[in-house]
């Protein structure tokens, strides 16, 4: 346990002063039940302050950097940014799921990959690194690993229109998303997906679902238009 909680502080560049907290956020509460711990020894109380840092912080960001920008307009960026589905990509690209404690049936049952558990994971280690260094060591790490990421315009969240709306501007055609591979048992299915405009492949998405993987191969061909 020790060398994983190691190697995800080298990984995030963040060594914490009393681990206990660290390991406490990578804690799901299957882990918790199946070795009968007490309540309080698994993430859920950690997720509940890591959503407020996150709120607070997500806020701040936009308020500093979007003068322009109405509060209605705002808020709805906001939701989009620390939504459910941007926090699983953001703790994705951490590779967060590999380090958490689950109990055996929620990770047979593919609980490391699920949207649900990942995104609260990651909350519940904002909320830890909160505890552990304070806010400003907490508003840093979430501007790099979060904000930085999902406060981009051609965040996967809004892919699949954006693209439709480029692909439409550039070629007069609607792109095309084409299955090119499952991988995986059923229970742990993984949907390989490439988008096409034309007979070019302009970018291909991997995810748990047809859908996840139709918006991260979208976020790549937006990517891949924007630079040209």
């Amino acid at each position: 346990m020790d060398q994983i909680l190691m190697k995800f502080q080298q990984k995030i560049g963040y060594q914490f002063h009393d681990v206990s907290l660290l390991r406490l956020a990578l804690t799901h509460s299957s882990y918790a039940n199946e070795h009968r711990l007490e309540y309080s020894m698994h993430n859920e109380r950690l997720e509940f302050l890591g959503d407020a840092v996150l709120e607070l912080v997500s806020s701040d960001f936009l308020f500093r950097n979007h003068p322009e920008m109405k509060e209605g307009d705002m808020s709805k960026k906001r939701a989009s940014m620390v939504c459910e589905p941007a926090l699983a990509h953001c703790a994705s690209l951490i590779d967060l799921g590999s380090y958490l404690f689950l109990g055996k049936g929620e990770d047979l049952g593919g609980g490391r990959m699920r949207d649900s558990v990942t995104s609260d994971a990651m909350e519940a280690l904002i909320g830890a690194i909160y505890l552990d260094g304070g806010f400003t060591t907490a508003k840093e790490f979430t501007e790099k690993y979060v904000l930085g990421i999902t406060s981009d315009e051609t965040f996967f969240y809004d892919s699949k229109t954006i693209l439709q709306e480029l692909s439409q501007e550039k070629y007069a055609k609607e792109p095309v998303y084409r299955l090119v591979a499952e991988n995986g048992p059923d229970h742990q299915k993984e949907f390989v997906i490439e988008v096409m405009i034309g007979d070019t492949v302009y970018g291909t998405g991997k995810g748990k679902s047809k859908k996840a993987a139709q918006q991260e191969a979208a976020h790549a061909a937006v990517l891949r238009l924007r630079e040209s």
